[in-house]
């Protein structure tokens, strides 16, 4: 007996009509410039608005797909800015990939390589883009494409990164009461530690007596010595995981800081590739990993990475760059498919803009992101508020 889905995908090799309409006939790119509800603070950086690269990918059958790149503050979180991805995949993946079938999943993904190293945050983009199209050509979501959802609902956190203790707690009591989130994760590293000691406490002390979850994120702010230093007021507010305490780089280090610390370590810029995580895992650098689509370059790079990391004893989280409707909704598909995420997922970006791209089709509820679900990625997007904030010239 053949299942629906199994009979759709079956019509791509039944001739070639089927193979001319899925080619790739057309790449197009913008940048968009989206303004958030509140200021967003990192280690190195702030954000009132969050700029992507949007991907339009358009295939001979007329079925249109949406990918989206995202990058904090230009080029302070890693090496790639919207211009640039812009311009390397208006420049080199594009051309890349004329004509291509968009079926071809792993060859596009080679060629893309081969024409762009690296460029991570670009090809995930165009990745995700031609994904989208091809499900709405077979009428299939993403998620079957890649192997089928295990689960339709994620628990999601919030970050907390206004810097104000007040605004912070007045936001996830706000958050708590509606149901959307019950975990919290508090941005560090912009203030000395004693500071962000002080600020943290705060808003640990004014959450007490509910059943959230603190978790904190030092965005590569502190050197060994401020975190061993800290660790124990750490553990002693009860927080749950600490995520990339130290640059990129240094391993050791890490490793020394994770082996005196009760608390777990996340890695995430520490590890962008598959032997990046596997150098971070042998060192015993980290006990958790963070997924994003912008360091692994694509929907099947993702789960290699998945893969790897659970290989190395590492339990897996949902990480996010604040990603709209779109950047959402393809890591939600890959996450779906995931046998395991023990630590959730994080993708509130689309609550954090004050106006989606999307048509609202991701639900926050019962504290959960809830995937979307029909053809492709399950969105739609809304071209009026696109055009809104669409970069000029």
């Amino acid at each position: 007996m053949t299942t629906p889905g199994v009979a759709k995908l079956a019509d791509h090799f039944q001739g070639a009509d089927a193979h001319a309409g899925r080619q790739i006939a057309k790449i197009e790119t913008m940048i968009v410039d989206c303004p958030t509800t509140r200021r967003h603070k990192l280690s190195n950086t702030e954000i009132n608005f969050q700029s992507y690269v949007i991907v339009r990918a358009e295939l001979a059958d007329g079925s249109v797909g949406w990918g989206e790149a995202s990058t904090l503050g230009g080029p302070r979180w890693a090496e790639e800015s919207v211009e640039a991805m812009k311009a390397n995949i208006d420049t080199y993946l594009a051309p890349a990939l004329a004509g291509a079938n968009a079926l071809e999943f792993e060859l596009n993904a080679a060629k893309m390589a081969k024409a762009a190293s690296r460029n991570n945050a670009a090809r995930a983009a165009v990745d995700a883009a031609l994904y989208d199209a091809a499900g709405h050509s077979l009428d299939l979501s993403v998620s079957v494409l890649m192997g089928g959802a295990v689960r339709d609902k994620i628990e999601v956190i919030w970050a907390l990164a206004s810097g104000d203790a007040d605004q912070e707690i007045e936001e996830a009591n706000r958050k708590f009461d509606a149901r959307e989130h019950r975990r919290f994760k508090i941005k560090l590293g912009f203030n000395t530690p004693d500071q962000d000691m002080i600020r943290l406490r705060k808003i640990v002390s004014a959450l007490e007596g509910k059943a959230t979850e603190i978790i904190v994120d030092v965005n590569q702010g502190w050197t060994e010595a401020v975190a061993i230093r800290y660790l124990p007021q750490l553990a002693e507010m009860g927080v749950s995981l600490i995520e990339q305490p130290l640059r990129p780089g240094l391993i050791a280090a890490t490793a020394r800081v994770a082996a005196r610390a009760a608390i777990p370590i996340m890695v995430d810029e520490a590890a962008f590739t598959g032997p990046d995580i596997v150098a971070n895992g042998i060192a015993a650098a980290g006990s958790v990993y963070s997924l994003k689509l912008v360091k692994s370059g694509g929907l099947n790079e993702i789960k290699r990475a998945a893969g790897i990391a659970q290989a190395c004893g590492m339990e897996l989280y949902g990480g996010c760059l604040i990603e709209s409707g779109i950047g959402a909704a393809a890591h939600l598909a890959v996450f779906s498919t995931l046998p395991r995420l023990e630590w959730g997922c994080e993708h509130f970006g689309p609550k954090i803009l004050k106006t989606d791209l999307t048509g609202g089709e991701i639900r926050f509820a019962d504290f959960h992101v809830h995937c979307p679900t029909g053809p492709g990625l399950g969105i739609t997007v809304n071209e009026d508020v696109l055009a809104s904030v669409a970069r000029k010239g």
